[in-house]
């Protein structure tokens, strides 16, 4: 079972059992608020989106089969201190289906084409699972829309997903069978997860926006994965949640949204391994001998 279908079948029980997942009970049913919703054309989809708040544009990216509403959590923490952003994917809520396979790049694209439609200059990013691919790749196809990036659980081509988290191929289509449009935009995802990303490490070199690197340390992303992606970074950081999973941004909002609220908020220096381990050595050197 792909990323995808997890999120589809967990939301559409939470949406059955009449879960709020995380918002407050006086906010409204983020993905389907007509007074904060929109939409804008790209490529020949019409897309969904909500803005909230207002301070510093935030996007914020959902992940496989998930919608705005998965980011439920999150948009009640930021929309307290920032303009929060957020679209349904192509083939995903309420946004329209689209006409040819799913592409990172493609989706990324459309956010690109989002932000230039809302006019909001650069803006700090926040992507969990494929939202993280999109997230990196918004930053390698479009640096002067990006500020920062904050990328959890995200991968860089198939391998670095647990097969456990993946669906096989599928076979293919019968001649002159046609899928109704529900079926084929469920193809379409899952094939999403199945057969892409494909970005090479080397390629996250050329990302100059600072970007922290966030994962669960009982992810669906392999440890190690998740590791190539941090080591390729010019500029980033890392974060490993403990005893967490890959839907620590619902199980756990808390907690997620302080880790990526920390770095969005601090001026982001970059670290000397061995150079700043010397400098609080000396400091503590000379602390001690000031003592005596």
């Amino acid at each position: 079972m792909t990323l995808g279908r997890l999120f589809s079948l967990a939301f559409l029980l939470l949406a059955a059992s009449g879960v709020a997942m995380a918002e407050t009970p006086a906010a409204p049913k983020y993905g389907s608020n007509a007074a904060a919703g929109g939409y804008v054309e790209h490529g020949g989809v019409r897309f969904y989106y909500e803005t909230y708040g207002s301070g510093p544009p935030l996007l914020l990216i959902h992940g496989n089969g998930a919608n705005i509403r998965s980011l439920s959590g999150q948009i009640d923490y930021f929309r307290k201190s920032r303009r929060v952003i957020v679209m349904d994917s192509r083939d995903h809520g309420r946004s329209g289906d689209s006409p040819v396979p799913l592409t990172f790049e493609m989706l990324s694209d459309d956010l690109a084409h989002l932000l230039d439609d809302l006019r909001t200059g650069p803006v700090d990013v926040l992507g969990w699972s494929d939202g993280g691919i999109e997230a990196l790749l918004l930053g390698l196809r479009h640096p002067e829309k990006v500020t920062r990036i904050a990328a959890m659980a995200a991968n860089l081509d198939p391998a670095g997903v647990y097969p456990a988290f993946l669906d096989p191929p599928e076979a293919p289509l019968p001649p002159g069978k046609v899928l109704d449009p529900k079926a084929a935009r469920e193809r379409r995802v899952k094939a999403l997860d199945r057969d892409e990303p494909h970005i090479k490490p080397e390629a996250l070199e050329a990302i100059v926006a600072p970007t922290l690197v966030m994962a669960s340390d009982h992810d669906a992303i392999r440890d190690e994965h998740t590791l190539e992606i941090y080591h390729h970074l010019r500029n980033s950081q890392l974060v490993i949640f403990p005893n967490a999973t890959h839907m620590i941004p619902i199980d756990d909002p808390a907690t997620f949204n302080a880790a990526a609220d920390r770095f969005f908020s601090t001026p982001f220096v970059k670290k000397d391994r061995l150079g700043d381990l010397l400098k609080t050595l000396q400091r503590l050197m000379a602390e001690a001998a000031a003592e005596k």
